[in-house]
């Protein structure tokens, strides 16, 4: 995979590379898909449903005409799962290592272990998603979306990651030595009382967020691969990203499947990838004022 530069932008990232603080990597991967197929299409329909929002959040007092943002095109979607993974490292780590927050759009959950590679090991993840993801191989892969958190935690170690919203976890999985937040305690006792608890188990500050779309209930995201019900809000997403703050160092969104719905989960990812910019940048900016 390397990068494509096409006419299609995502909303407002009128900036030079150089000149960026946000950039924003599409990642059209999904070869390890298990039920439907078709997440490749989400970076271009993401990048087009983000047209629809104004400059302004007004609820943070935020406007894009001060965000410095830059769109780093696509990886082209050629080779094997393994390639993909070698691809995603190289040009990753370069924006990382540029000072760079990336937002990455995939694809599938399988783009993102290497996102987090190009960290180092010195921070935690976060999940946001409707599955465990704990296999150690799926169908004979290492690197398969079904194995995603267990990825994760090989490269930052245990303690160090959580899944939240899960709401589907199969047999041949471990899941008693897996950090994670079900669903059914988040619609017990609430979101933020289950977060914070979450929150505290992690034993480093700089956080990663992954939010595979199928974390969130169908019923407000139905474009996604393998859908679930009884998952979370777009206000209990909002809330973790709020909570997180200038904790966050990266974020990426994946599993938005954009053949299954009618654009409605492309706009929500949009909306979340601009809420996670705003918030980045206004607590950014509010401690060097």
């Amino acid at each position: 995979m390397m990068p494509s530069r096409g006419m299609l932008r995502f909303a407002d990232a009128v900036d030079s590379y150089e000149d960026s603080e946000f950039v924003v990597l599409g990642a059209p991967f999904d070869r390890t898909t298990t039920f439907r197929s078709g997440a490749r299409f989400a970076p271009t329909t993401i990048r087009e449903a983000s047209s629809n929002f104004e400059k302004e959040l007004f609820e943070h007092g935020v406007t894009f005409d001060d965000i410095k943002l830059h769109d780093a095109g696509d990886l082209y979607e050629e080779g094997t799962v393994d390639d993909m993974v070698s691809s995603i490292k190289e040009e990753a780590g370069r924006i990382v290592k540029d000072g760079k927050f990336l937002v990455t759009m995939g694809g599938e959950h399988s783009v993102t272990p290497p996102l987090v590679k190009s960290y180092g090991k010195d921070i935690s993840v976060i999940t946001i998603d409707a599955h465990l993801d704990y296999r150690d191989t799926y169908q004979g892969l290492k690197n398969s979306h079904a194995c995603a958190h267990k990825r994760i935690e090989d490269i930052v170690g245990k303690g160090n990651v959580f899944a939240f919203g899960v709401r589907s976890i199969s047999g041949d999985e471990d899941h008693k030595s897996a950090l994670y937040g079900d669903a059914f305690r988040v619609h017990r006792e609430g979101c933020e009382a289950v977060f914070e608890e979450m929150l505290k188990k992690l034993k480093r500050k700089p956080v990663y967020l992954s939010l595979d779309i199928d974390g969130i209930d169908p019923a407000y995201a139905p474009g996604t691969g393998t859908p679930e019900p009884f998952g979370l809000t777009p206000f209990d997403v909002r809330h973790i990203i709020n909570r997180l703050g200038d904790r966050l160092v990266g974020f990426d969104v994946v599993e938005v499947c954009p053949p299954y719905d009618n654009g409605n989960t492309s706009i929500l990812a949009a909306r979340l990838i601009r809420e996670v910019m705003a918030v980045k940048w206004k607590a950014a900016h509010a401690k060097n004022a």
